[in-house]
C-alpha cells in the first residue's frame, strides 16, 4: 500500500526580507515525501539529483522511511538549482536563476516494485512526465497531481490530457483562474471537474485552502503565524500532508478529506516557519498535535440556540 511520489529534488538559494540561504535542499519531491512521512510509513520517491547533492540529505530521506531507490544520480550534471527572491509580503517572488542541470534529463522509468502503488502524488513537473508515470502504473487507486503557471502557459493541452487520468488536483488560486479562464473559484472548480478530477483542492496561501468534492465545499483556514521565513515549500508540504493522511487512512470519504485538508494545512504552517526543509526535520507527534489543536481552536465556536448562548 505504498504512496508513490514523483517530483523535483533541488538545491535552492532563497532570499527573503528575513534572511538568505544558499544551496539548501528543496524541490517538490523532497517536500511532499518528507511531509507525507509524518502520516504514512511506506513512501517511495522518484526523482533525480546531480553530482553535488549532499549524501547526508539522501540519508535524511531514508531516515524518514522514504524509499529512495528510485532516485537517480546523474553522473555528470549538477542538481537542479533555483534562486528566488521574495518580496516583503512573501506572496510574490522573482526568479533570479533557474538551472535545470540534471533535472533536464529527468525521464522516469518506474521500478517494477513501485508500479503497483495505489496512492500516487505527482509534483508540479512537466505534464508529459506526469502522464508517462501514470501510464506505467498497474494498480492506481488515488492519483493526485499538482501543476504550476509555467506548464499552464506552455503545455496546456498536455496538462488537460493528464487531468483526465487523475482523481485529485491541487492547485493555487491564480493557477486555477489561469487554467480555466474563470475568475470565480467556485466556477473554476466546476470547470476543472469537467476536465477529469473529481476532487479539487485550491490553495490560497495565507487565506487557507478550498476543497470541492461533488456538491460539497470545505474551507480550511490558514493559521495566523507570527514568524514566516520561507513559503517556498508550503504548497508541496500541504500536498504531502494531505496525501500522507489519505494513504494512511485509506479513506476518501468527505469527512476524511476534510481532515486531510487540516493535516496538510498544519504541516505546511510548520514548514514556512524556517528556511528550506529545516522546519520538517525533527517534528514530533506532540508538536503536530499541538498545531492541529491550534487549527481546531481557530474556528471552534458554540452556535447559539434560539438566540441564546449554550452556556
Amino acid at each position: 500500500m505504498s504512496l508513490l511520489v514523483i517530483g523535483s529534488i533541488a538545491l535552492d538559494t532563497l532570499e527573503t526580507p528575513f534572511g538568505k540561504v544558499e544551496y539548501a535542499v528543496g524541490g517538490s519531491g523532497t517536500f511532499i515525501s518528507t511531509s507525507a512521512s509524518y502520516f504514512y510509513d511506506d513512501i517511495k520517491l522518484i526523482g533525480i539529483v546531480g553530482t553535488d547533492f549532499p549524501n547526508e540529505e539522501l540519508e535524511f530521506l531514508k531516515s524518514r522511511n522514504i524509499d529512495i531507490s528510485g532516485v537517480l544520480k546523474h553522473p555528470e550534471k549538477k542538481t537542479f538549482h533555483w534562486h528566488g527572491k521574495y518580496n516583503y509580503d512573501l506572496n510574490t517572488r522573482d526568479s533570479i536563476v533557474t538551472e535545470l542541470n540534471a533535472f533536464e534529463d529527468f525521464n522516469p522509468e518506474i521500478p517494477a516494485s513501485f508500479r503497483d502503488s495505489p496512492y500516487i502524488c505527482l509534483g508540479n513537473v512537466d505534464p508529459e512526465i506526469q502522464l508517462k508515470v501514470i501510464n506505467q502504473l498497474t494498480n492506481p487507486k488515488i492519483i493526485m497531481m499538482d501543476t504550476m503557471n509555467f506548464w499552464i502557459e506552455m503545455k496546456k493541452n498536455k496538462l488537460f490530457e493528464t487531468m483526465k487520468h487523475v482523481n485529485i488536483i491541487s492547485i493555487n488560486d491564480s493557477e486555477a483562474r489561469e487554467l480555466t479562464g474563470e475568475y470565480n473559484l467556485v466556477s473554476a472548480a466546476k470547470r476543472m471537474k469537467e476536465l477529469g478530477p473529481e476532487i479539487i483542492v485550491i490553495k490560497k496561501g495565507e487565506h487557507g485552502a478550498l476543497l470541492f468534492n461533488g456538491n460539497n465545499v470545505f474551507a480550511a483556514p490558514a493559521l495566523p503565524l507570527e514568524n514566516v521565513f520561507d513559503p517556498t515549500g508550503a504548497g508541496d508540504s500541504f500536498a504531502g500532508g494531505f496525501m500522507g493522511w489519505i494513504a494512511g487512512t485509506d479513506d476518501t470519504s468527505l469527512d476524511n478529506l476534510k481532515l486531510a485538508m487540516i493535516y496538510g494545512s498544519a504541516i505546511a504552517s510548520i514548514s514556512v516557519e524556517k528556511f528550506s526543509l529545516e522546519g520538517l526535520r525533527e517534528l514530533s507527534n506532540s508538536s503536530i498535535e499541538e498545531r492541529l489543536n491550534s487549527f481546531k481552536n481557530l474556528t471552534q465556536f458554540d452556535f447559539p440556540v434560539n438566540g441564546k448562548s449554550n452556556n
